[in-house]
């Protein structure tokens, strides 16, 4: 009796230490959770109605294998060399800050209408596997990070990571499945006859869209920054977010002009 309580004691202690510690890391994850969003939002845009959620389904689930993955590969290097994780969270910065100013090249310059024509092209089976690719790359970095603030045994280290896991991937594709309907919605209030609150949702639908690509670039422009900060323990001279932001701008920046003198002396 004495030792089932003692391991009921333990159970609940196991739990509690979880549900603090998943607690911190969804918090210091949730920039890279609404770039996520933002980025899944964003591919699901043009496809049929019919097409929305099952495309949702499919890009989740992927996201679930890439999160097993993930955890079994956060784990393992956390066993066998711990700083190897640090410099994997360094090169997603660097890559997650390329991505970002990438993006607002690409606004400045004016070739976003190339690219809606190119997106309209890619088969429905192409943008999941380019969805769940991405979501492979931001889920490395979610772990990561998640990895990064935890502590104690090995069991209560991966429920937890397991409980990050699930809570991004859940999260963001429910939000993602409601987001990409909000349009739909609409249409549904004005065939029922409210017309005013309808017209409301649907014309709210693509400032929705741009103001999530913002956060989205925003937020990969900021945890990039954050992480090539943390790597190098560099000093605070501005506010945190701001300094965060301007790094992983100056380094994206330099990375997309080694790339374009790259090319250019390839060529």
């Amino acid at each position: 009796m004495f030792s089932l309580l003692t391991l009921l004691d333990d159970i609940a202690m196991t739990l509690d230490d979880v549900a603090v510690m998943s607690k911190i890391a969804i918090k210091k994850t949730s920039a890279l959770m609404s770039d996520d969003l933002a980025v899944n939002a964003g591919v699901v845009k043009g496809i049929s109605p019919a097409r929305e959620l099952p495309m949702v389904k499919s890009i989740f689930w992927g996201s679930l294998i890439n999160k097993v993955y993930c955890i079994t590969g956060s784990l393992v290097l956390g066993f066998l060399y711990p700083p190897l994780i640090t410099w994997i969270l360094f090169i997603g910065g660097l890559y997650l800050s390329y991505e970002g100013v990438h993006k607002v090249i690409d606004k400045i310059l004016h070739r976003n209408s190339e690219t809606k024509q190119a997106v309209e092209k890619i088969s429905e089976e192409e943008k999941v596997k380019g969805a769940v690719r991405t979501d492979l790359i931001l889920s490395i970095e979610i772990i990561a990070i998640a990895q990064s603030t935890l502590s104690g045994p090995l069991l209560t280290q991966t429920i937890t990571l397991i409980t990050v896991g699930l809570a991004a991937s859940i999260l963001i594709y429910g939000l993602v499945a409601v987001i990409v309907k909000v349009d739909d919605f609409g249409l549904y209030l004005v065939e029922k006859g409210f017309t005013s609150i309808g017209m409301v949702f649907v014309k709210s639908m693509p400032y929705i869209m741009k103001l999530l690509g913002i956060v989205g670039t925003l937020a990969m422009l900021l945890v990039g920054g954050g992480i090539i900060v943390h790597t190098f323990h560099l000093p605070l001279y501005l506010n945190e977010h701001i300094q965060n932001l301007i790094i992983g701008a100056l380094a994206g920046l330099l990375i997309v002009l080694v790339l374009k003198l790259f090319k250019k002396l390839r060529s």
